[in-house]
C-alpha cells in the first residue's frame, strides 16, 4: 500500500502532524520550487553570507551544491520566537467544505495546515512558537515555547479549529491585533493568516491594528489567504443565486454576471490598498490563494527567517 497516496485521500486533522512533516520533507527535498533548493535536512542551520563578514564559517560542501555562499550558524544564533495569528471568523470557512483533505481546502483549512508546517520547521530548529485564534473573540493565547509538550498542545488546539465551525456574526480584526501587540514582549517574528474581511468604516483602524503588531521590532507577515477564483474573480454561473453573507446573515439574489465587474473592481482596489499600507508599514504582504500548494507561505517563511535571526 501507498502510504503517502492513503494520507492523501484521508480527512486532512486526522494526521495534521503527520501530513504538516511530510509538506515540509516535501519542500527541503525540493518537490517544491524554491530558493533553498537542494538544502539538505540542516538547511535552516545556515544563512546568507554576506561580504565583509569572516570566511571562517563559510559551508564550502553546500557553496559546491548551491553556488551560493552560506555560513553554518550556530545553535545560539538560530533560536527564535515566532507567534502564529490566526483568523477564525466565519468568512475564513470559504468555501464550504464537507471533509477537509489537503486536496480539498477552505481558508481556515490551508491557515490551520500552514501554521502546521511552520511549527514543524520551528520545531526542528528548537524555536519557540506561540498562537493566537480569534473571531468574535479572543479564543485562544498562548505565548512562546519551544517544549514538546507545547508543541502538541498547539497542534491539539489546531485540530479543535478545523473540527468545529465558527459562528461568530461580526469580527473586528483589528480589536485582537492590538490585544495581540500588547501580549507579545520580546522581539518576535509574527505570521498573520487572514482574510481580511472588514467593513469600509474599519479599514483605518485595521491599518492602525496592523501598525501596532510592529511595536517593540517585530518582524510581520501577512499571509491573506483568499479563494482566489471565486472571492478576487467572482467566477460563478450565470444563472440566478443567493449569495449570503457567512456572518451577517443578509442576502442578496443576483445574477453573477450583472456585477462581476463591479465587484472585481471594489475588491481589487481593497487589495492595493491592503498592500500599500503593508509596505508603509514595512509589513511583508503575501497574497496566498488557497487553491495553490503551501510553497508560498515555506518560501516566505524560510526568507523572512534568514532576515530576521
Amino acid at each position: 500500500m501507498d502510504i503517502r497516496s492513503e494520507l492523501h485521500k484521508a480527512q486532512l486533522f486526522q494526521n495534521l502532524e503527520l501530513l504538516a512533516n511530510q509538506i515540509v520533507e516535501g519542500f527541503i527535498s525540493g518537490i517544491h520550487k524554491s530558493p533553498f533548493h537542494g538544502f539538505s535536512a540542516e538547511f535552516a542551520e545556515h544563512k546568507i553570507y554576506n561580504p565583509g563578514e569572516s570566511t571562517k564559517h563559510i559551508d564550502w560542501k553546500l557553496y559546491a551544491k548551491t553556488d551560493r555562499l552560506y555560513t553554518k550558524r550556530y545553535e545560539d544564533e538560530t533560536n527564535l520566537r515566532c507567534h502564529m495569528i490566526l483568523d477564525n471568523s466565519a468568512s475564513m470557512y470559504y468555501p464550504e467544505v464537507k471533509n477537509l483533505s489537503i486536496d480539498n481546502l477552505n481558508k481556515i483549512g490551508f491557515g490551520v495546515l500552514s501554521i502546521a508546517a511552520l511549527m514543524q520547521i520551528l520545531k526542528k530548529q528548537r524555536d519557540a512558537v506561540g498562537l493566537s485564534i480569534y473571531s468574535d473573540t479572543y479564543n485562544f493565547y498562548s505565548s512562546e515555547k519551544n517544549s514538546e509538550r507545547h508543541f502538541q498542545m498547539l497542534y491539539s488546539k489546531l485540530n479543535e479549529v478545523s473540527e468545529t465551525k465558527s459562528t461568530s456574526q461580526t469580527t473586528k480584526t483589528y480589536t485582537f491585533l492590538h490585544q495581540i501587540a500588547e501580549k507579545i514582549h520580546r522581539r518576535s517574528l509574527i505570521f498573520l493568516f487572514s482574510d481580511m474581511f472588514q467593513t469600509e468604516t474599519e479599514e483605518a483602524k485595521l491599518f492602525d491594528a496592523l501598525r501596532h503588531l510592529k511595536y517593540n521590532k517585530h518582524a510581520v507577515v501577512l499571509f491573506h489567504l483568499l479563494d482566489e477564483k471565486h472571492e478576487l474573480g467572482f467566477e460563478f454561473e450565470n444563472t440566478p443565486k443567493r449569495y449570503v453573507d457567512v456572518e451577517t446573515g443578509e442576502h442578496i439574489d443576483l445574477y453573477a454576471d450583472n456585477i462581476k465587474k463591479a465587484y472585481s473592481k471594489k475588491v481589487k482596489e481593497y487589495k492595493e490598498s491592503l498592500q500599500l499600507k503593508c509596505a508603509q508599514y514595512r509589513i511583508k504582504y503575501v497574497g496566498v490563494d488557497v487553491r495553490q500548494n503551501f510553497s508560498q507561505v515555506l518560501n516566505t517563511f524560510m526568507i523572512e527567517r534568514q532576515k530576521f535571526v
